[in-house]
């Protein structure tokens, strides 16, 4: 005998999935807005506290490359053509790097429940 549930296909609508993916962003926007304010603390404090300097040439980042670094730092990338030279600095990209696993964490589960959603609405729809 085969169970009928378990064989049956549903098909998930791109549109659906991503509305599922907001309503879920939109519950963490608290979250995501706290992780947002971090972002910049820790920007401002790499920037006037980080000594933050060019590798090329060894001078102090402006504002501009501190925040592309802060950027890349907490997106895990990691270029290495700016670098903090202070032990502040060096403690704030850790921070910069764990609130950037923190953050695609965050969308990544928001991802998966948004297709788990969305195909719960469809599977309820044809089932």
């Amino acid at each position: 005998m085969r169970n009928t549930t378990r064989d049956t296909l549903v098909r998930l609508r791109a549109r659906d999935i991503l509305s599922e993916i907001g309503w879920t962003l939109w519950h963490l926007r608290a979250i995501l807005a706290g992780l947002l304010l971090l972002f910049i603390a820790l920007t401002l404090g790499m920037y006037y506290w980080g000594g933050a300097v060019e590798t090329a040439n060894r001078t102090p980042s402006p504002f501009g490359e501190t925040v592309y670094f802060c950027s890349i730092t907490a997106l895990t990338i990691g270029y290495g053509d700016v670098v903090p030279t202070s032990t502040f600095g060096r403690i704030d990209a850790i921070l910069l790097g764990l609130l950037g696993v923190v953050f695609t964490g965050l969308i990544v589960a928001a991802a998966v429940r948004g297709v788990q959603e969305a195909a719960h609405r469809a599977g309820g729809e044809h089932g």
